[in-house]
């Protein structure tokens, strides 16, 4: 056994997902989802491995709870200090793992971009952010992070800047500097959840400033799979993608960390896209 630890869950298409692969590689396994109420993490992590589970997912609002619970900490999970995915190893001891970094950095290179050596923009400065962040930054890439409120970004760079030697910058996301900003990058990664289902018409770039035309647009959003962001990068000749594959490649890293298996991804890209729409 094993699940999805978040609050609210239902939503999620990772049951979907894991159990899609399990059946194509004829493993006996089971996913589940596991609402968790804020403030129970720490029962609830004791409550897998009482029961057994090989590990967890874990979604908000629990990933950076879970940091000082469990025995062992992978150095890409200390570093974003948020936990996505926990393993459950023999005696009952537990390790903490981010898979969002790698995941992001398989879905950026499959496009392909090969980032290693250009400059990012990132916008948002929440718990993906600092998992793209990390990524990119562990690949020499040159980062600024733009959020509305500049003091989350400042710090995201500052909790980062001893994880890697790329240079890291921190500002307000505003018309001004995203003109300044975007005028000299070579990728544009949206961590915000302004676009995503229901609220669709939701985008952090301002309608009268042109998207630049240069660089490759990465909407973490998902649902729905052309975001209002996306639209803005596409009408300018911009290429653009979303998070859909970020979603794939993180849950395939987790899915070879319980199993010791390849990942079957396209069995599980598509029990993704049979999900969403099934939810649409």
């Amino acid at each position: 056994m094993v699940g999805l630890i978040g609050w609210p869950v239902e939503h999620s298409v990772s049951p979907a997902m894991h159990n899609a692969a399990f059946e194509a590689l004829g493993l006996d396994w089971c996913y589940v989802p596991l609402p968790v109420r804020p403030g129970h993490i720490a029962e609830a992590l004791a409550g897998i491995v009482a029961l057994g589970f090989g590990g967890v997912n874990v979604t908000v609002p629990h990933k950076q709870a879970l940091v000082p619970l469990v025995d062992e900490l992978s150095e890409a999970a200390r570093a974003i200090g948020a936990v996505n995915t926990v393993i459950v190893m023999d005696g009952g001891r537990t390790t903490g793992h981010n898979t969002d970094a790698g995941g992001f950095m398989r879905a950026l290179k499959a496009l392909p971009f090969d980032p290693h050596g250009c400059s990012a923009l990132v916008l948002g400065a929440g718990g993906a952010a600092r998992a793209v962040v990390y990524a990119l930054a562990t690949n020499q890439v040159e980062v600024t992070v733009l959020n509305r409120t500049p003091e989350r970004a400042e710090a995201l760079v500052e909790a980062l800047r001893g994880f890697a030697s790329a240079r890291l910058y921190a500002g307000p996301l505003i018309a001004d500097r995203l003109r300044k900003v975007g005028a000299n990058v070579d990728l544009v990664v949206n961590t915000t959840p302004l676009g995503m289902w229901p609220h669709i018409e939701g985008s952090p770039w301002p309608e009268e400033l042109p998207f630049p035309a240069h660089a490759l647009l990465f909407d973490l959003v998902y649902n729905p799979r052309e975001t209002r962001l996306m639209c803005q990068a596409r009408a300018v000749g911009a290429r653009a993608c979303n998070g859909l594959d970020m979603l794939v490649y993180q849950g395939a890293e987790a899915f070879t960390s319980w199993t010791g298996r390849e990942a079957p991804v396209d069995v599980m890209r598509d029990a993704c896209l049979a999900a969403l729409q099934g939810a649409a």
